[in-house]
């Protein structure tokens, strides 16, 4: 476990550098000039199924499906920090992220069916940055509702999150001095947080 990185951050955005991704990465660049390493991982990128409902987690936690989602499992459960990073589509994450996070239903199966416990004591956290075109007042329920199921089966919740409305515009989100100063301030967070040990 000890290869992999303390903070895994997974960028759902479907639009590399749009404001999710922007956001994400002014809060990475705090943790890293703190000396801390980071892993930036573009779902765009990878070929990730989504479940198909196999139930084979259900007997021994694993998923048989074998595509890109096979590194990601021992990077989520080795992290002591996971970002989500996702846009809103139609009031939940993209589909991109979507699909990662159905696919922890092996991670699922681990904890309430198996009752296997964390892989160590340490503490973790999760944190979310998420950005939305329109201006709804429920706007991100459905997207943190599903973000905590997911964190919920990496025994982590959410301990810090950044939802911005109103910025559709490739990089509209850095123009919005609260929305810079926001993700600045994770980044001091987790730094802070893998700093005390």
């Amino acid at each position: 476990m000890s290869n992999f990185t303390p903070v895994l951050a997974l960028q759902g955005s479907p639009r590399l550098k749009g404001n999710t991704d922007l956001l994400l990465s002014e809060t990475l660049s705090v943790v890293e000039a703190r000396g801390i390493e980071t892993e930036k991982v573009d779902l765009r990128r990878l070929k990730i199924s989504p479940c198909l409902e196999i139930y084979q987690c259900l007997k021994n936690g694993e998923c048989p499906i074998k595509d890109d989602m096979a590194d990601l499992y021992e990077k989520l459960t080795a992290a002591r920090v996971i970002i989500l990073a996702s846009p809103i589509f139609f009031y939940g994450p993209s589909a991109q992220m979507k699909s990662v996070i159905d696919r922890c239903q092996a991670l699922w199966a681990r904890k309430y069916v198996l009752k296997q416990g964390p892989p160590d004591d340490l503490p973790r956290r999760g944190y979310v940055i998420s950005v939305a075109a329109t201006k709804g007042r429920k706007l991100f329920d459905g997207l943190l509702l599903t973000f905590n199921s997911f964190f919920d089966v990496l025994h982590m919740k959410i301990d810090g999150q950044i939802l911005i409305r109103g910025a559709d515009q490739a990089g509209e989100a850095l123009q919005n001095q609260d929305a810079v100063i926001q993700a600045r301030s994770m980044g001091n967070d987790i730094a802070q947080f893998l700093e005390s040990g």
